[in-house]
């Protein structure tokens, strides 16, 4: 092995087989669009536990993330504090051009 080489654990070329699927059931899904964002919600359950699947997507692209159930609380609080501080703080004004010389 070349010196910068790391050996390579998991992933599709490990050598190892795939890990199969878990089996989500899905509990309840909104859809939310703003601008040009769509936001999925899908509250889901596998063997593992519930959680909230939230994925954005964004003219294709889509990014994921995922909060377990017990986090769900925690996450509304802090969701809560950010509308919150979003309506009570003015926003920031654009500097003005310079005048012309």
């Amino acid at each position: 092995m070349i010196s910068n080489e790391r050996p390579h654990y998991g992933g599709r070329h490990s050598g190892y087989p795939p890990k199969p699927p878990v089996v989500e059931d899905t509990l309840k899904t909104e859809k939310l669009q703003v601008e040009r964002k769509i936001f999925v919600f899908a509250l889901k359950e596998n063997v593992r536990g519930r959680f909230l699947r939230i994925t954005e997507d964004v003219n294709g692209r889509r990014d994921t993330i995922i909060i377990p159930a017990p986090g769900l609380e925690d996450f509304r609080r802090i969701l809560e504090d950010m509308v919150k501080a979003s309506a009570e703080i003015p926003p920031k004004t654009a500097p003005a051009p310079p005048p012309p010389a």
